[in-house]
């Protein structure tokens, strides 16, 4: 196929990683970098050797780009993603696609008028012990689904909001661990399930008294097929990250991914230090093959970048899906899915009831 010309919006710590991918895959001929600071943006394209903008416009007019990764801070998702998907230019957001479900609409309506495509950020599906669940689910292994769990404990330090200012601030990031942290399995677990029906949630800040938003939550779902669900999400607890989804079925059996464990990751800062793993399989007669599956990983996890790897075969499945005219993998309506999740855990709150996601 012939490379698509590509450019990122957003030069802060994740669009490192999109960049390496960008200037890397052979779908991509990358053609420029935009960031607001003039300087950061100058800086920014110096290492990946393409032209610097300030201004979209510019970028769009001069730069001429068939496709656009977005990676500023989430509540200024929207505005570039309109301007460029009503123009036809395809748009890659990374998560969350938006701070509200007012931005997600407003950007598939953008691209519905400029026929372009959305995709969002959700690399974990890509991860081989993911896969092996959904694969799992999808041949009816574990029976119906009836259970989900996810549940995710981390750290966040004072350094780590102080680092952006527009970090642990309603106006400027649009939550805490929901927004920030908890997006991939937010998603997977909806991957997983299926559509939700009902949503009960609470949230609160339970350690960081320097922060405006939430440093943990708590809901429960009930899916549309009946299951139901349960989120505990945090970065309140310390040292480490570990971040865990399960699901268990009408015939007894289970099916889990430790899709994050080890040191607490921050993209464009640190990087993963130890594989996601297959960690619960006691579906009947294959249950020996969690031990293969955790020594495959682990040799996997020696030859890759797991930090990088699975953002580029993300990025290069949106660019084949521009090229072959077919819904990327993570379409703009599974990240507008998420937000609506999001949005009900603190609609709950405020309003003391369960809600039905918009």
């Amino acid at each position: 196929m012939a490379a698509i010309r590509t450019a990122l919006i957003g030069c802060g710590k994740v669009g490192q990683i999109h960049a390496a991918a960008l200037s890397s895959l052979a779908e991509s001929q990358f053609v420029g970098v935009c960031d607001a600071n003039a300087d950061r943006a100058s800086l920014f394209a110096a290492r990946f050797n393409v032209p610097a903008f300030d201004d979209l416009h510019a970028l769009l007019r001069e730069a001429k780009p068939q496709a656009v990764l977005i990676c500023t801070p989430h509540p200024l998702h929207a505005s570039p993603a309109i301007l460029a998907a009503e123009r036809g230019v395809h748009v890659l957001i990374e998560k969350p696609m938006a701070a509200n479900l007012a931005d997600c609409d407003a950007m598939l309506a953008a691209a519905q008028r400029g026929g372009a495509r959305v995709g969002v950020i959700s690399q974990r599906r890509f991860y081989e012990p993911v896969r092996r669940v959904k694969d799992a689910l999808d041949a009816g292994k574990i029976g119906r689904p009836v259970l989900c769990v996810f549940e995710m404990f981390s750290w966040r330090d004072r350094a780590y909001y102080q680092s952006d200012p527009w970090r642990g601030r309603w106006d400027t990031e649009g939550g805490g661990v929901l927004v920030n942290q908890s997006p991939h399995m937010l998603d997977l677990i909806q991957w997983f399930m299926g559509d939700i029906e009902e949503v009960s949630g609470l949230w609160g800040n339970l350690n960081h008294p320097y922060i405006e938003v939430e440093d943990t939550a708590l809901a429960i779902l009930r899916f549309k097929s009946g299951a139901l669900g349960s989120i505990v999400a945090s970065v309140s607890q310390r040292p480490g990250l570990w971040s865990r989804v399960h699901v268990h079925g009408s015939n007894g059996a289970s099916v889990g991914v430790e899709t994050d464990r080890g040191p607490t990751f921050i993209a464009g800062v640190s990087e993963i230090a130890e594989p996601p793993l297959n960690h619960l399989w006691t579906i009947p007669e294959e249950e020996h093959l969690l031990a293969e599956f955790q020594a495959e990983d682990r040799a996997r996890f020696q030859k890759v970048n797991a930090t990088t790897h699975y953002h580029a075969l993300q990025i290069r499945d949106f660019l084949r899906a521009v090229h072959e005219e077919r819904p990327p993998f993570v379409t703009g309506e599974d990240g507008r899915k998420v937000v609506a999740l999001v949005e009900s855990i603190y609609r709950s709150q405020s309003e003391h009831r369960s809600v039905c996601p918009r």
